[in-house]
């Protein structure tokens, strides 16, 4: 991805967060320069990997298939130093995006539609081999529990969400008409590192061609702490 591209999304994502009226951690707004300043008390966001996230799965054509995410909060299962057993994130999905299919071998996880469209979400379960398996599906969503036949594409509007468990497949699409989506993530700590499984293999952060200087760093980008 060019690093402009990356700029634009942030500055889109940014805004779609002002318009849904959601206040950002004052982290989420440090310019590279400041970033450049900043001592060890900032370690629990680099060694978590707070902050901005953007990525293409490798696709080469984000708006097609692609994530922009925000991590604001997340503990560390690998470093006792950090004692969360949570962690939360602000999602974008633009209408016509697509995020691939995947589940998690230990996280759980509620996704909320906090506003803009209709979020979709298919689900199968795992057949215990890492493939889709055709059996009905658990869904726990707002109080509510109930089972739907494997595959199906269950639709969240603003303010309704869904918990999503360890070898519960799913993906995210928008529904087409509807506009672009605010997804807000309720987990256990999240480790992208080892604890995602896609169905398809998928690239994860993009090789970044700089033509221009960043706007915001990635969180996989920050510099060492200034001593």
């Amino acid at each position: 991805m060019k690093r402009s591209e990356i700029n634009q999304i942030i500055r889109y994502f940014e805004a779609l967060i002002q318009r849904h009226g959601f206040a950002l951690p004052p982290f989420l707004s440090f310019t590279p320069q400041e970033w450049a300043t900043k001592g060890h008390e900032y370690d629990e966001i680099r060694d978590n990997m707070l902050g901005w996230d953007i990525t293409d799965y490798g696709s080469g054509d984000w708006s097609r298939v692609g994530f922009a995410l925000a991590t604001l909060r997340n503990g560390n299962q690998h470093n006792p130093k950090y004692k969360k057993v949570y962690a939360e994130k602000l999602l974008m999905l633009k209408e016509g995006q697509h995020s691939p299919m995947h589940f998690h071998w230990t996280k759980s996880e509620d996704i909320i539609n906090r506003g803009g469209g209709v979020l979709i979400i298919h689900v199968y379960n795992d057949d215990g081999n890492g493939e889709l398996a055709g059996s009905d599906v658990l869904v726990n969503s707002d109080g509510r529990s109930y089972y739907v036949p494997a595959g199906t594409g269950v639709e969240l509007r603003p303010g309704e969400s869904i918990t999503l468990w360890p070898h519960q497949y799913h993906d995210f699409d928008v529904k087409p008409g509807t506009g672009d989506v605010l997804i807000g993530e309720v987990s256990m700590c999240n480790d992208d590192n080892t604890d995602n499984r896609f169905l398809e293999k998928v690239g994860r952060f993009p090789e970044i061609e700089e033509d221009e200087a960043p706007y915001r760093l990635l969180c996989n980008e920050y510099p060492p702490a200034c001593e």
